[in-house]
């Protein structure tokens, strides 16, 4: 029933955003006056309401480096039933580092990092991990827990070989620090050169937000029976128990509420003085923030148990494939974990945690980075990412060959 009410609201929108296009234009089309221009504006903000299930395209296959055009090609390196090995592979230079990219999974698809992935091809040779919508995958592909994250990850490591560098943003970072240290137990000659970490919960018990007191407070059965739908025909994904995307989507802007009222208001005066750029601007970031994907349950409910509720990894008790992982166990690995001073989705000291877990680390392969005045969003786009943050890891990168 909760996905049925998520897809009437979608098909009722999307009939309504033409009537809205349709209405403003007439309305623009009249003579100049401020509250024409205020109607047709508050018409084209109902454009943008509403979630979609329309994967974005990356849209990086011309970047200007240093005045000149680099051209770039995406590549297929592995396919999986949840998700696909993304290269983007550059003509007529050399492809740098092997650099492995591990996107959320957790509502949104893998293009919410597209600035990210822009600044980093110029020097490195990126492979991106390009979540498959939970929808899309057939039942008999079975379940997709935090265990099979793993798994997949390590899976991705092994195809890209020797030499090759992790970074994970924000939500995979538990799984990204799990598949480094089994690596590392088992000497795998596969292991990262370095790890990267941006805005990670390895320890969400730390100084903890709203989000996740409420997961430590709730049974998992609450969440099971709240926040968990079963995909309808004719989704290719039927029967499948998921978190419905349009949840996650609704989920964060209650979260942020005030902020995201403030930027619809903005964009109102915008679209309302004629600010092409700024308007422009603002309906790409919410298109892609619309773009929603479904995400397996079994890693939601993990995500919520095993890292909010139990802190597994934290507390010295997580386990795959029948035995321990030691983040102790990695000793050749350089460690970066890139924080936000302002983060409310994952706070200093959340990510940190992983330097003193990574006890075996020697103290020069372990660093920090906490940004002036960043949230969540802007440790990997915008201006902080490109200019401060981005060179860091560049410098880990080469450090580490």
């Amino acid at each position: 029933m909760l996905y049925h009410l998520f897809e009437a609201q979608e098909a009722w929108l999307a009939r309504l955003r033409p009537a809205a296009r349709q209405a403003a234009g007439l309305l623009r089309g009249s003579p100049s006056r401020p509250p024409l221009r205020h109607a047709a504006a508050l018409l084209e903000l109902a454009q943008n309401l509403g979630t979609t299930h329309r994967k974005p395209e990356f849209g990086l296959d011309r970047l200007a480096i240093d005045g000149a055009e680099l051209v770039v090609r995406e590549e297929t390196v592995r396919t999986a039933p949840f998700g696909r090995l993304l290269r983007f592979v550059k003509e007529g230079v050399a492809p740098g580092p092997k650099l492995l990219v591990v996107a959320p999974l957790s509502g949104h698809f893998a293009t919410r990092l597209r600035d990210t992935v822009a600044a980093l091809v110029p020097a490195h040779d990126v492979h991106v991990t390009d979540w498959t919508d939970a929808r899309c995958v057939p039942l008999a592909e079975g379940p997709f827990g935090l265990d099979a994250l793993v798994a997949q990850l390590l899976a991705w490591l092994e195809a890209l070989g020797p030499g090759t560098h992790l970074l994970a943003v924000s939500q995979p970072a538990v799984a990204a620090l799990a598949v480094t240290a089994l690596m590392a137990e088992a000497g795998h000659p596969s292991r990262p050169r370095s790890l990267t970490l941006i805005g990670g919960p390895i320890d969400p018990r730390i100084d903890p937000t709203p989000e996740a007191a409420l997961a430590r407070a709730l049974p998992i059965t609450w969440f099971e029976a709240a926040e968990v739908a079963r995909v309808p025909a004719p989704h290719p994904g039927c029967g499948r128990l998921v978190r419905p995307g349009a949840q996650q989507m609704a989920a964060s802007v209650l979260a942020d509420l005030p902020l995201h009222l403030l930027a619809q208001l903005a964009q109102w005066q915008n679209l309302a003085l004629g600010q092409t750029a700024a308007a422009a601007a603002h309906r790409q970031r919410y298109d892609e923030l619309r773009a929603v994907m479904d995400v397996p349950a079994e890693l939601y409910l993990d995500t919520i148990r095993r890292i909010f509720q139990t802190a597994e990894l934290a507390e010295g008790r997580m386990r795959w494939g029948g035995g321990p992982v030691r983040p102790a166990a990695i000793r050749d690995t350089a460690l970066l974990v890139i924080e936000g001073e302002r983060d409310a989705s994952c706070p200093p000291g959340q990510g940190s945690a992983a330097l003193a877990l990574c006890s075996g680390l020697p103290a020069g392969l372990r660093q920090h980075h906490l940004q002036p005045g960043a949230g969540h969003d802007t440790l990997f786009e915008g201006p902080a990412w490109r200019a401060e943050i981005c060179p860091l890891v560049a410098a880990l990168i080469r450090c580490r060959g």
